[in-house]
């Protein structure tokens, strides 16, 4: 019988000790993955949610104010639409229940000019010799409203 070579046979190796060192390495990783939000790294959902918070008070901001929900889109452009109407709704039902008047806003309407389109200018009527000015009250162009284009 020819003898066997144990050249070609290698030893098993011996299992790796874990040094304690070792043993906190995946520990060590979790708290720094678990950190990602004190350098600066923004977590997605968050980001929504706090987008879809803005835009509800947004609505309710301008449904306190009796601003109309198209002005309140308009005027907010960044904000979410459906946060902004479900802001707005909210609002509603809570001043409804509650009996709550609206806070008329202080910034007046300004009137938004498409690109393009000539602004229109309101006529000034000037006071005859004997009539007071009022600058309040500027004349108008038509005696009925005029319904807005859609």
């Amino acid at each position: 019988m020819p003898a066997l070579k144990t050249a070609c046979i290698e030893p098993i190796p011996k299992p790796m000790k874990l040094t304690p060192a070792f043993r906190l390495l995946p520990l060590a990783l979790l708290v720094l993955l678990a950190a990602c939000e004190q350098l600066g790294i923004e977590d997605p959902a968050k980001l929504l949610a706090a987008k879809e918070a803005e835009g509800k008070a947004v609505g309710s901001a301008c449904r306190h104010a009796l601003r109309a929900i198209e002005d309140c889109y308009t005027l907010n452009p960044k904000a979410q639409k459906a946060a902004v109407f479900t802001g707005w709704k909210e609002m509603d039902e809570y001043m409804r229940e509650n009996k709550l008047d609206g806070v008329a806003p202080v910034v007046p309407r300004v009137p938004i000019v498409k690109p393009g389109a000539e602004p229109e200018e309101e006529e000034v009527v000037k006071p005859k010799a004997g009539e007071k000015a009022t600058a309040d009250k500027p004349a108008a162009k038509d005696s009925k409203p005029k319904a807005a284009a859609h």
